[in-house]
């Protein structure tokens, strides 16, 4: 080798010596490893897109909406541009985001409502007037599209919430769709599954019949208005083929549902959220999923290049009152009904917010049992807070950095309602019912020491979930009881992930078992503290101002 390089002059062994460098750095430089993303296992943010950012304050009056209305019961000027910017800023990145479920944005109705709570207006998204089109408040097609895609490049799924129960209601500038549409008595009793399908469900909103066979006609009020906006034909034309090519009956659940799925077909939502699903019969939730799943079809197929991976469409439901401890079928009193075989990947579950009172074993251990043997391929969603549930697990918001810890850590998908990770108010004055959990979201104290302390909690142990599908689907082991220590392993085709983490420990030296956990002497992180260790005999020791540990394989995540 010596005499063969003497044969070389300077500048070539200067040049073999710089490629030898170049070639051992790649070769020794850490690969960036992302996990592959799972439903059972996503950390979910939901937001009312009206309350979250004003990205264009332009859209912020439309259709002479300008009545006063009771405390927060009116648009507040958060829009679809508004979420795609917090994308673009790395807002959901930093929270180990990876799906963003937002109310709906579908136009609604014009005027006003007096529930009895004072005027409101439909900034919620759930009164429905127009299917087919956006409500300009909070913005357009083309931001719709660009919301959709910005998400995916960032590596985070779209979900979509979607209303099949009932119109919006009924106002001056919003005629009733007609008896062959809708019903508007009787008034649901909820105490049979009669008289909580084949009924309204409050006064003045009208129910869809969904259960008819009987064929209809448009509603006038929807004719005057495409006419009006001069697209009559064109959405005329597209229905006519849409029930040809599907072999489906011109029923009111049928329209509506192709009218949902063109919002897979055309822009790629990964997902569905079903509002009010036990108001409706499950043969609709039938139909909504196979064409969903049609419509995805559709579009990975005419956009190859826009195509994450192949993670089939995914559909959850909120059966209001639903609970884990009753298993997989909801109870009318009088009928159950699985709606896991009826359409559905997931339901929200109401009781988390009840058994996080409770211990952080008893908790874990409880939902990764209920996971394991129950949820085979199937899944919950857990929530700590949301827009219409009035007892929250803490709504004085004096417990900020437990609720983070027990959602985020807990078997099943997590709901990350908006404002959780910032301790938002829940609690506003002046305003009755579920107005006081939709404040707007209080961006202006994210830089104060309390927020950031509790904003800087959630981006960690948020971060650590996406990196880790065991956090969220995985077995659960307990490793010692105090201190505090458990494991979550996860295995799925050819992908294995583990973690062990510890909570409730001394700040400052401490040592953690991990048993068998990782390999013998293998090279760990601590994710919340960012420190390295080693696995020695199945301990790690390590000093941290924290009383939590996250550990990890030493990877460039």
């Amino acid at each position: 080798m010596k005499l063969k390089y003497a044969l070389l002059s300077a500048s070539v062994i200067l040049l073999l010596i710089a490629c030898k460098k170049e070639e051992t750095t790649v070769a020794t430089a850490p690969v960036k490893e992302k996990a592959p993303f799972f439903w059972d296992a996503a950390n979910m943010y939901f937001l009312l897109t009206d309350r979250f950012y004003n990205g264009d304050t332009s859209n912020d009056v439309n259709f002479n909406r300008t009545e006063e209305t009771a405390t927060l019961r009116g648009f507040e000027g958060g829009d679809i541009k508004g979420i795609t910017k917090k994308i673009k800023e790395g807002y959901f990145t930093d929270l180990g985001i990876n799906a963003i479920w937002f109310t709906p944005v579908v136009e609604q109705v014009h005027g006003p409502v007096d529930e009895g709570t004072g005027v409101t207006y439909g900034y919620h998204g759930y009164w429905t007037k127009d299917w087919t089109a956006l409500d300009p408040n909070f913005g357009t097609k083309e931001d719709l599209k660009e919301l959709i895609e910005t998400a995916h490049t960032n590596d985070i799924r779209i979900v979509m919430d979607v209303v099949l129960n009932h119109t919006g209601p009924v106002t001056e500038q919003d005629p009733f769709w007609g008896t062959d549409w809708a019903r508007e008595n009787p008034n649901c009793a909820f105490s049979t599954y009669e008289n909580t399908t084949a009924c309204s469900l409050v006064e003045n909103l009208p129910d869809i019949l969904t259960g008819s066979s009987k064929e209809v006609t448009l509603p006038l009020t929807l004719i005057e208005k495409w006419k009006k906006e001069g697209r009559y034909e064109e959405e005329i034309s597209e229905l006519d083929a849409y029930f040809v090519s599907n072999n489906l009956k011109k029923t009111p659940r049928n329209y509506i549902i192709k009218w949902l799925t063109d919002y897979i077909r055309e822009y790629g939502v990964d997902a569905f959220r079903v509002d009010t699903t036990k108001h409706v019969d499950e043969e609709s939730w039938v139909v909504l999923r196979a064409q969903a799943d049609k419509a995805f079809a559709d579009f990975k197929t005419n956009n190859p290049d826009l195509v994450l991976d192949d993670t089939d469409f995914f559909m959850f439901g909120e059966v209001y009152n639903y609970s884990v401890d009753g298993g997989l079928a909801y109870d009318f009193g009088d009928k159950k009904v699985n709606y896991f075989e009826n359409g559905f990947d997931n339901l929200i579950n109401f009781q988390f917010k009840y058994d996080a009172q409770g211990s952080y074993e008893s908790l874990f251990h409880k939902y990764a049992s209920i996971k394991d043997s129950l949820f085979v391929d199937k899944s919950f969603v857990n929530y700590a807070t949301s827009h219409d549930d009035g007892q929250p697990f803490d709504k004085e918001r004096i417990k900020a950095i437990e609720t983070g810890t027990k959602l985020l850590l807990t078997t099943g998908i997590s709901q990350v309602y908006y404002g959780d990770e910032t301790a938002r108010d829940l609690t506003i004055e002046g305003t009755q019912g579920d107005a006081t959990l939709r404040s707007f979201m209080n961006w202006d104290a994210i830089d104060t020491k309390t927020t950031g302390d509790v904003l800087s909690h959630w981006q960690k142990l948020g971060v650590f979930r996406k990196n880790h599908p065991s956090v969220g689907a995985g077995t659960h082991e307990m490793l010692s009881e105090a201190p505090y220590v458990f494991k979550r392993a996860f295995t799925k085709d050819n992908f294995t992930d583990t973690v062990v983490v510890g909570l409730e420990l001394v700040v400052g030296k401490k040592e953690i078992v991990v048993g068998n956990a990782f390999a013998k002497a293998e090279k760990l992180r601590d994710a919340y503290s960012g420190k390295e260790v080693t696995a020695i005999n199945g301990k790690v020791s390590l000093d941290t101002p924290y009383s939590i540990v996250l550990l990890e394989v030493a990877r460039d995540y």
